[in-house]
């Protein structure tokens, strides 16, 4: 006997439509520290409370709520962190997240999103002409701030795709360096690299800093401005892209990738780290709900799938595309050659 289908259910849609909850509790969480009041030993909502300073009510409905959305445990009457939350959220961890809200959450990208009809209806964002591409836009000050420890574990992962020559000086140019982590990462595992770091003058001050406690001062010196405009200078053995492309068209990446080709010695290498989709667009979920983020804050961002980079790169001069997963991260390194 065959089973009957299910019957239709709202629940998708109130589940969605009532995602903010998520969000608030999350950040509510953060802002209370109370993860890292928990910390290794399972706590009441009482002890929890006591730590954070807080009526009971507040933390045991907060508690249950986040145990509910896989943030925390509860057995009996005692919360504990799951291995996710302790290593990205409690404050203790070399690997805390919890300063990255600060940007995720910006009003100049939340607002963007208030009134996603008219963006689509016009074509153009609604918050403003150029959306986070904007010259100068003071976001991407607060994005080096907060985002540069979630890229160590994708910068670690390219320097070690790409080794460079130790008998001799190298260049490494790092577009849009914002936290510099992307060149730091190559710098250190390669001891006479030179890093040449590219991003608004107000940003490179976070590289600056990033650079100098990572003790490569010496090896380090910046282009400010629009990297569509400024002069690259040239020889460069490997140009980093992390996370640039997407703000754009094809057109406007092509025609980039063109300048990059002309910075690059012979048999240099461009590398481009992106959330890349499989060509069906839908998967993996992480990579490809990145489009969504571009269509709310830019006027033509996009995630490109491979096949579409491979086609820009191609049109710009390279050779050779590769695609290479950086695990544990949702995003990949395009790798081609001048």
């Amino acid at each position: 006997m065959a089973t009957p289908p299910n019957p239709p259910s709202p629940q998708l849609f109130f589940e969605t439509i009532n995602s903010y909850h998520r969000t608030a509790a999350l950040k509510a969480a953060i802002d209370l520290g109370l993860f890292t009041a928990i910390g290794g030993k399972p706590a009441s909502a009482s002890d929890i409370a006591t730590r954070c300073g807080c009526p009971e009510r507040g933390i045991r409905i907060l508690s249950d709520f986040l145990t509910i959305l896989g943030f925390l445990t509860k057995e009996e009457s005692r919360y504990a962190l799951t291995p996710d939350s302790a290593f990205f959220l409690d404050q203790n961890s070399p690997a805390y997240f919890g300063s990255s809200i600060q940007f995720l959450l910006a009003p100049g990208l939340t607002e963007a999103f208030g009134d996603l009809a008219a963006t689509i209806r016009s074509g153009r964002v609604h918050t403003s002409e150029h959306g986070t591409t904007a010259p100068d836009h003071p976001l991407w000050v607060e994005f080096a701030r907060a985002m540069g420890p979630m890229m160590m574990p994708a910068a670690q992962g390219v320097a070690e795709l790409v080794p460079l020559d130790p008998t001799r000086e190298t260049r490494i140019l790092d577009i849009s360096a914002s936290h510099g982590i992307y060149g730091i990462a190559f710098a250190q595992r390669n001891p006479r690299a030179q890093l040449v770091a590219l991003d608004w003058e107000a940003v490179l001050a976070i590289a600056e800093e990033n650079v100098r406690a990572a003790g490569i001062a010496d090896r380090f010196s910046k282009i400010a401005g629009n990297a569509f405009e400024v002069e690259l200078g040239n020889n460069y053995d490997v140009v980093l892209v992390p996370n640039f492309l997407h703000h754009f068209s094809i057109t406007d990446c092509t025609r980039f990738l063109r300048r990059l080709h002309a910075a690059l010695r012979p048999g240099g290498q461009v590398v481009i780290v992106e959330f890349v989709p499989n060509e069906d667009r839908i998967s993996p979920p992480a990579a490809a709900t990145f489009s969504f983020v571009m269509l709310g804050t830019t006027p033509q961002g996009d995630a490109y799938t491979f096949v579409e980079y491979c086609q820009m790169l191609s049109a710009a001069g390279f050779r050779d595309a590769q695609l290479h997963p950086l695990p544990p991260t949702a995003e990949c390194a395009v790798i081609a050659t001048a």
